[in-house]
């Protein structure tokens, strides 16, 4: 039996440029996903101006779409740190030739496994570590592990060996959202921060600094919301280092905050003073000054992730001023009409797609009661405001339907391919082995493969 050329792990990713780029997406075998790169640059420049125009650091988290290409846009070209953020050994894996090129080009790099740390990840982590020393060994820490209980230190002593150098450590702190670190008042946690020190002075640690990452902003609905998060977060991270003033090294210590809704909502900040609110007016001068608001030797960084590619989750936030949906979210995921049901088979009018759970990932959204949105692209639009969405789902199928109950005719063909967006683009990636890639900046609707980019999969 001839073997599948589609499957997850049957080409090589030269193989599948050869097969694929050059067609248009209504081609290919599907479901397929894709992203639009011109959308993914937008969202990167567009952050990498804010980050610099607030004077603060920043820190790409890559779980989303865990490829190097859209990693080195997250850092850009200017700043002369690159500093990342991973949730699993194997995107730090993938990662290692573009963190290479970043050191050969003098930048100082430091991924953090943004996992409390285990045992059976040590080892990987650090013989990746000793692949990323360089020549300065006094400020060198490549790789950096988040602590969050006394038990974790006793693995820093087989990284130091296996790495030859120490690994940086961010303490985790709890700021409410309740799913990893301490609350800011247990920093020292039964001496949890004494014996970081303790490990630093052996040579097996560095603190870098405290890291909080609150969803709690999934649950807002404007720029102000956000950003009210994002200042309880940095409040929360000052609380907990100046209440262990004493037992602190003498030197600048980071303050880790974000998630894409707050750091996307951070853009406002860049507005006059007069037109934003109380929060946003406090947030701005902590950013500008955070020793003089929180301590001396402080200095704040942001991280996020998703808002490289955007879902139907992270507009629903509303915490940045937005195009529609489909200029907004660089994902979707192209999939092929099997039946239409418009001769009242049904109590209203629906159609069947070959895309259900393991095609889409099943997240709800706050802002519709359904698990995908249907795009305008290459078929009719909706009639009197309404969209059709995914609004049921099962392994391999999801039904179609008009947002909001009845309507009319739905104006679909039996193999006509459509393009859904997602509710949560980190899910949705996960479900396949590589991206194909379009640039509508080039085709505008978005249509035509000018690359393809395998995706790392597994841990």
């Amino acid at each position: 039996m001839a073997s599948n050329p589609f499957s997850r792990t049957s080409l090589s990713n030269e193989e599948f440029k050869q097969l694929y780029i050059g067609k248009d997406i209504g081609d290919v075998p599907k479901p397929a996903v894709v992203l639009d790169i011109a959308i993914i640059k937008r969202h990167c420049q567009t952050m990498l101006q804010t980050i610099k125009q607030l004077g603060v650091g920043f820190r790409a988290h890559v779980k989303s779409h865990k490829t190097p290409q859209i990693a080195h846009l997250q850092v850009g070209t200017e700043s002369s740190d690159a500093n990342f953020v991973v949730s699993t050994v194997a995107e730090l894996e993938t990662l290692l030739p573009l963190l290479q090129e970043l050191q050969a080009q003098n930048r100082r790099v430091n991924v953090l496994y943004g996992i409390p740390l285990v045992p059976s990840q040590v080892p990987r982590l650090a013989a990746l570590a000793r692949q990323l020393r360089t020549t300065d060994l006094d400020h060198d820490l490549p790789v950096s592990v988040m602590i969050d209980h006394p038990d974790q230190l006793s693995y820093l002593s087989q990284f130091h060996e296996i790495a030859g150098l120490p690994a940086g450590v961010f303490i985790k702190i709890d700021t409410g959202y309740h799913r990893a670190g301490v609350p800011p008042d247990m920093l020292n946690k039964s001496g949890l921060l004494e014996k970081v020190l303790q490990e630093e002075r052996l040579g097996h640690a560095t603190l870098i600094g405290v890291y909080s990452h609150s969803s709690l902003s999934y649950a807002a609905s404007s720029p102000e919301a956000a950003i009210s998060y994002l200042k309880t977060e940095i409040d929360g991270c000052g609380q907990a280092l100046r209440q262990h003033a004493s037992l602190l090294p003498d030197r600048e210590l980071v303050i880790s905050v974000g998630a894409t809704p707050q750091v996307v909502s951070a853009q406002s900040l860049l507005h006059e003073d007069g037109s934003l609110t109380p929060d946003a007016k406090a947030l701005k001068g902590l950013l500008r000054d955070p020793s003089a608001h929180i301590g001396d030797k402080v200095r704040v960084e942001l991280h996020a992730g998703v808002y490289t590619l955007l879902d139907m989750q992270q507009l629903a936030t509303n915490a940045q001023s937005s195009g529609s949906f489909e200029e907004e979210i660089a994902i979707s995921v192209i999939a092929e009409v099997c039946s239409v049901y418009n001769e009242a088979e049904r109590d209203k009018p629906e159609a069947l797609v070959a895309a259900g759970t393991l095609a889409l990932g099943r997240e709800p959204c706050k802002s519709y009661p359904g698990w995908a949105v249907v795009g305008n692209w290459r078929r009719e639009s909706g009639t009197g405001g309404s969209r059709l969405i995914v609004e049921r789902i099962s392994q391999e199928h999801g039904i179609l339907a008009w947002e909001g109950g009845n309507g009319p005719a739905i104006p679909l063909r039996i193999g006509q391919s459509v393009r859904l967006f997602p509710n949560h683009a980190c899910v949705t990636g996960a479900l396949y082995g590589w991206y194909l890639v379009v640039d509508s900046s080039e085709d505008g609707e978005g249509s035509r493969i000018v690359d393809v980019w395998t995706r790392t999969t597994g841990w």
